[in-house]
């Protein structure tokens, strides 16, 4: 008894010891860990290194991760590169049309009032991609890799190996979250970038004429076709969250992915019935071609603004219950 209680007074004394003095023991292991950013205990006693929550460049690493998973994924790449194909599909049929002596038309059998304009000027055609892709192509993109986002770890049997390292579910979720969020941007630059590229390549390039008949300088059309991408963009992030969000209910990737674009499909399907005009405006795509307003002199924010605060809505409703559902979830892959 008297041996048992010595050794361990005389293991407690050296270690507080030699971690004072000569930076070894268990004070050095803490002093070592803090400046390496690592916690020298995981799950300690109050107090200890571990216990001071999560640094900062922790998330930023997780973050990177995600991203970088994401983007070298097969599926996401042959997501982008039939996006940029849309673009080029356009303005080769729009080219092959007016070439042949037959115009674009106007009004409503014409389309969108800028997809006229692509002949004189091929800025347009990123204004047309745009708004060829956001009802269709965009979200079918945004609902797999959302959709993938948790329910294709747990389905890779990856999912339990994320949660052992000092990452946590919040910031696990939050992290995938903002990849996706990522992906919606890059996506829409890529509509984007693939257009004007087209667009310059087979149509002049010059003043753009307005929605509402004025003319603008080519630099400024430059500028609100970024900005037109950016709100785009945004507009996805209601649907993200809502991809997310079934992405937690379920084990199997291809579910959630089906189920999300379930969803988009039934939705936007609802939005076009007459008699539920009374909830349409609460619907997430419905303000989605609001952009278009950004094309007139001067711009009417109104319903672009009612569609970043109906996305933002979104997001946090499905968010907070993606939230919910994944800390409260049982982890068995």
């Amino acid at each position: 008894m008297s041996r048992a209680d010595g050794g361990t007074g005389s293991g407690a004394g050296t270690g507080a010891a030699a971690g004072t003095t000569s930076g070894t023991g268990a004070g050095a292991g803490t002093g070592v860990g803090a400046e390496a950013g690592v916690p020298a205990v995981v799950g300690g006693p109050p107090g200890a290194a571990g216990a001071r929550g999560p640094r900062p460049w922790w998330t930023l690493g997780l973050f990177r991760s995600e991203l970088t998973t994401t983007f070298r994924r097969s599926r996401t790449l042959a997501l982008l590169g039939v996006l940029a194909a849309v673009p080029v599909l356009i303005g080769i049929a729009v080219k092959i049309q007016t070439g042949d002596g037959g115009g674009m038309g106007g009004g409503p059998e014409g389309g969108p009032a800028f997809l006229t304009q692509i002949t004189n000027n091929g800025l347009f055609l990123v204004f047309a991609a745009l708004a060829a892709t956001l009802p269709v192509f965009l979200p079918m993109a945004v609902g797999v890799v959302a959709g993938d986002a948790v329910a294709g770890e747990a389905h890779g049997g990856t999912l339990r190996y994320l949660l052992v390292a000092p990452a946590g579910r919040t910031r696990l979720l939050l992290a995938k979250y903002a990849s996706t969020m990522a992906f919606c941007l890059v996506a829409t630059l890529v509509v984007a970038a693939s257009a004007l590229a087209v667009g310059a390549l087979l149509f002049p390039l010059g003043e753009v004429t307005t929605i509402s008949g004025t003319r603008i300088s080519f630099g400024d059309g430059l500028i609100r076709a970024l900005l037109i991408a950016v709100i785009v963009a945004a507009s996805l992030i209601g649907l993200a969250a809502l991809g997310l969000f079934v992405s937690t209910l379920t084990n199997s990737g291809i579910a959630a992915m089906a189920a999300t674009v379930g969803l988009l499909i039934t939705v936007q399907i609802l939005d076009t019935i007459p008699q539920l005009h009374a909830i349409q405006p609460y619907l997430f795509p419905h303000y989605w071609l609001s952009f278009a307003d950004l094309l007139r002199e001067p711009v009417h924010w109104d319903e672009i603004v009612k569609n970043l605060g109906l996305q933002a809505l979104y997001a946090a409703v499905f968010g907070s219950a993606a939230w919910a559902r994944f800390t409260a979830k049982d982890i068995t892959a």
